[in-house]
């Protein structure tokens, strides 16, 4: 039977898929993807089935692959990517050596490239955590939010389901101070937006308008949430003449 391959999709602009991915999605027959990935992807899943995988059970999706692998290649459209979230774990882990991953643009890639900040900083940030409230809140004896938003400390939030202003005054009992806030909506899908700003102002930025309202919905998924100082940090340039200073001297 042909191969299963969970293509890395990046954030949802098909701009982003690797070359082995755009390669390998041209040769397939049958497409896995969710909205809105099936929207933005449009152009290159002309004339393939196109199934969502959400609409079966687990034990009816693999039902439905073993058919599939039948008639040619089947790829799934991974959201981000494999590695941080992804919701096809199991589904690998059972298809075993049937199942290949290619890796993609992550979603953290993608929003640390638009707002043209490295998320690591020498002198400011230390250290980055990608984390969800929601799956924080899922695992007894895992620490807080407030806990891990700590000085030197960037934030990246996927799926958060706390409305703005719980998230915000979360955040801000953990950083004790005004940090920057970015929050980045729908990510290389079209109605791309991102809204800068610090944990004081940013409620008001927003409005009557909150992107976490509802908690709990898909919408959550399509903003991803970045703080910590890293995010407007001047950046001192003279590391880079000392460096250059030391290469010359040897």
């Amino acid at each position: 039977m042909s191969q299963v391959y969970f293509v890395g999709a990046g954030p949802g602009d098909p701009e982003l898929l690797t070359l082995k991915g755009a390669r390998l999605l041209a040769e397939c027959r049958t497409v896995y993807a969710f909205s809105p990935f099936d929207e933005s992807f449009a152009d290159l899943l002309v004339g393939k089935e196109l199934c969502n995988p959400y609409d079966y059970s687990f034990a009816g999706l693999l039902t439905q692959l073993q058919r599939q692998q039948q008639q040619g290649a089947v790829t799934f459209l991974v959201p981000g990517d494999l590695t941080f979230f992804s919701p096809f774990q199991a589904l690998i882990e059972h298809l075993g050596e049937a199942a290949e991953v290619i890796p993609g643009v992550s979603t953290v890639n993608a929003a640390s490239a638009l707002l043209k900040r490295t998320l690591n900083l020498s002198g400011k940030c230390s250290r980055t955590l990608i984390v969800s409230p929601r799956v924080l809140e899922e695992q007894p004896g895992s620490p807080s939010l407030e806990e891990l938003a700590a000085p030197g400390v960037t934030l990246v939030i996927y799926m958060n389901h706390l409305p703005l202003t719980e998230l915000v005054d979360r955040l801000r009992r953990g950083y004790g101070t005004n940090v920057a806030i970015s929050l980045v909506h729908r990510l290389g899908f079209s109605g791309q937006e991102v809204l800068n700003g610090t944990l004081d102002d940013i409620v008001a930025q927003c409005g009557d308008r909150d992107f976490f309202a509802g908690s709990g919905g898909r919408r959550s998924g399509l903003t991803l949430v970045l703080v910590g100082d890293t995010l407007s940090a001047a950046v001192d340039h003279l590391w880079w003449d000392r460096r250059y200073q030391r290469q010359q001297a040897q």
